[in-house]
């Protein structure tokens, strides 16, 4: 199993990325993959997941409404479009594969039911 994250970088406040993770050595529609951060002296944050099965999507509270996961199984590729993005978003992103449970969906934001971890992405927001 591999991922690749892509996408990061230095953005203005109220700007936008689009993250993106690529897959393999899996079959894509039998997982979750979930979108976590973390910044310097915090705990891992789980952003985002979504469920490759059926469509479904998890959102933390604090991404609500400018952050948007969608999946293309054509390309084995997860992406996360961040807008209105604000400087205490600013982390390294991680995405994460986790085989599909009723625990993982129950806490997608977990990042303990996720089995594969990508090296993750520089996300910076200056204000």
């Amino acid at each position: 199993v591999q991922l690749v994250e892509s996408g990061g970088g230095l953005v203005q406040a109220g700007g936008s990325l689009r993250l993106s993770c690529a897959v393999s050595g899996f079959t894509f529609d039998d997982f979750a993959i979930g979108w976590f951060r973390q910044a310097p002296g915090k705990e891992r944050e789980g952003v985002s997941c979504i469920n490759n099965s059926d469509g479904s999507t998890y959102y933390a509270d604090s991404v609500k409404g400018r952050f948007t996961i969608s999946s293309d199984s054509a390309k084995n590729t997860v992406y996360l479009q961040m807008n209105s993005l604000k400087p205490e978003d600013t982390a390294v992103y991680y995405c994460a594969v986790g085989v599909l449970s009723t625990e993982l969906m129950s806490r997608p934001n977990h990042w303990t039911y996720y089995d594969y971890w990508g090296q993750g992405t520089q996300v910076t927001v200056s204000s």
